[in-house]
């Protein structure tokens, strides 16, 4: 029997384990690893930090689409891969032979250790609950009228997005704390990329809460002094295993430790490893985005079928050249961008939430209802 083994439970990985559920493949030992049962979904993470959604219905059911798929799930994190042996080595101690590997595991965030204040990284996800419990609940027991002071390091979406949403929930959750808000970036524009109206409307959104915007300026411990909260948001970095040549087991990768692909999605240096989403470098660099990630589901998909059915290669993945930005401002309103068009209102916000809605229900296997 052909095992086909799928690390990590991105966007690309979860419309992988729906085609599974619908159309199962003969011979293939389906094996998912993945550290959570529930995989949160990028797009609606603002919106639950903000408190608009309960972070269970911002969630693929992993477990429940690997149920559906015959799929077996297996809680944990890899760690370490031999590309020419076929195994991978988890952190449960596990180490597990395939034939056929893919990997979607995103990004991580690395905040340095001595800033002196509390830090919440905005990445990896599944590990992002948990610390922002940790974090209301702190806010919470404060003393009435001692303001909070929060800061966010990163000028793109995430730092942006993140800021106002954190923001949002503090003041509905003590209205009797004020909340101070700094946006901080080593870069020096807001939002890059983004077309020039809809950062006119960032700003207007930051200045609304009364933002301080730092941008040029290093997040080093003397510019987060005195800050009680920092949210940390800046580029995207590679997993650790990735960036070590000794635990990446031979797979080449760019400068950033990110696995380089071809437009078929494998692996440049060994082709039965296949990698989607942020943790994979493409040529030429694409931005990490979800979006993407999204995209190249159904290539995924058709790849693997592919590959453990022994045809020929379909089409590859061809990156779409613009896409559409859709950002929450915390107040029931959103920024909507692409190319030079933009807009923002209430009726973007009612946009973003029914697009968002629609991708996670094409996940539900019924343990919602």
């Amino acid at each position: 029997m052909t095992r086909l083994l799928l690390v990590g439970a991105g966007h690309a990985h979860a419309q992988v384990l729906r085609s599974w559920a619908r159309e199962p493949v003969p011979g293939v030992d389906l094996v998912l690893v993945s550290p959570g049962a529930l995989a949160p979904y990028s797009g609606m993470v603002p919106g639950w930090l903000a408190g608009t959604y309960p972070f269970d219905t911002i969630c693929i059911d992993v477990a429940a689409l690997a149920a559906a798929a015959g799929a077996r799930l297996v809680a944990a994190e890899l760690v370490a891969l031999d590309a020419a042996g076929r195994t991978a080595t988890l952190d449960n101690g596990e180490v597990l032979a395939w034939d056929w590997l893919s990997v979607n595991t995103g990004s991580t965030l690395r905040p340095p250790d001595d800033l002196g204040v509390p830090v919440l990284a905005l990445r990896p996800l599944a590990r992002l609950k948990t610390a922002w419990d940790a974090a209301l609940a702190t806010h919470a027991a404060g003393p009435a009228g001692q303001p909070l002071r929060l800061m966010a390091v990163g000028a793109g979406a995430a730092g942006f997005e993140s800021l106002l949403a954190a923001h949002a929930r503090l003041r509905a959750l003590r209205p009797d704390r004020p909340v101070q808000a700094t946006l901080l970036s080593r870069g020096t524009a807001l939002l890059p990329g983004l077309a020039p109206g809809a950062v006119r409307a960032a700003r207007r959104a930051l200045q609304h809460i009364g933002t301080q915007l730092q941008l040029g300026t290093a997040c080093t411990p003397a510019a987060a002094a005195g800050q009680h909260l920092l949210l940390w948001a800046t580029g995207a970095q590679a997993h650790a295993w990735q960036q070590d040549a000794a635990r990446r087991g031979g797979l080449a990768v760019d400068a950033g430790g990110f696995i380089h692909v071809d437009a078929q999605l494998r692996s440049v240096s060994h082709p039965r490893v296949f990698a989607v989403g942020d943790c994979a470098a493409f040529t030429p660099p694409l931005a990490k985005a979800g979006v993407y990630a999204v995209r190249q589901g159904p290539v995924l998909t058709a790849q693997l079928r592919a590959a453990v059915a022994g045809t020929e290669a379909p089409a590859g993945y061809l990156p779409q050249r613009q896409f559409l930005v859709l950002l929450a401002t915390g107040d029931g309103r959103a920024i909507a961008s692409r190319g030079r068009l933009w807009a923002e209102g209430r009726w973007v916000w009612h946009w973003k939430d029914r697009i968002d809605r629609g991708f996670l229900a094409g996940f539900d296997t019924g343990h919602r209802r």
